[in-house]
């Protein structure tokens, strides 16, 4: 089950790119294997309120493109994949027949000003954003170098595969 609530009316979000947004998740959950239906709420805002939410939630008060709350705990350098993918999961972990994953905070504010700087759509940087917090929902994270190599790979294959490339 895939929520997505545009909450800033900066950025005009038409059909298409909330149809590549919930299609970018599905796909992504599938290649991470998760076998159950998965929850992933992704909320739309503008760089002000992402500030707010970053400051609140992380002590950073400044604004930054996507934010990423799992709900799954995860053992240090293990990805969903690695410890979950085919086994049972307690009931704690859903609500109703889904598997809550987590929520997603994304600045269109701040997917435009990368676009335009990094000379891409819209759709392949808020698509890039999508995958990259799904993946740290999934246990991914780029702290070390290691990670990241690892994390950037994943992003690279999944975006290749729905072929949402660099314009």
């Amino acid at each position: 089950m895939i929520n997505i609530e545009n909450e800033q009316n900066l950025v005009e979000v038409d059909e298409m790119l909330l149809e590549a947004i919930s299609d970018t998740i599905k796909y992504t959950l599938d290649d991470q294997g998760v076998s159950y239906e998965g929850e992933v709420s992704v909320l739309l805002v503008d760089n002000e309120t992402i500030r707010e939410i970053n400051r609140d939630n992380r002590d950073m008060d400044k604004e930054t493109d996507v934010l990423s709350f799992p709900m799954i705990d995860y053992a240090e350098g293990k990805t969903y994949r690695e410890l979950y993918a085919d086994h049972a999961f307690g009931v704690e972990y859903f609500d109703g027949e889904a598997l809550v994953l987590g929520d997603v905070v994304l600045s269109m504010e701040k997917a435009v000003e990368q676009a335009e700087e990094y000379g891409h759509s819209v759709k392949r940087e808020v698509c890039y954003l999508v995958v990259h917090s799904v993946l740290h929902l999934l246990g991914y994270d780029h702290m070390n170098e290691s990670d990241k190599i690892r994390m950037r790979a994943e992003e690279e294959k999944i975006l290749n595969v729905l072929d949402i490339t660099r314009e």
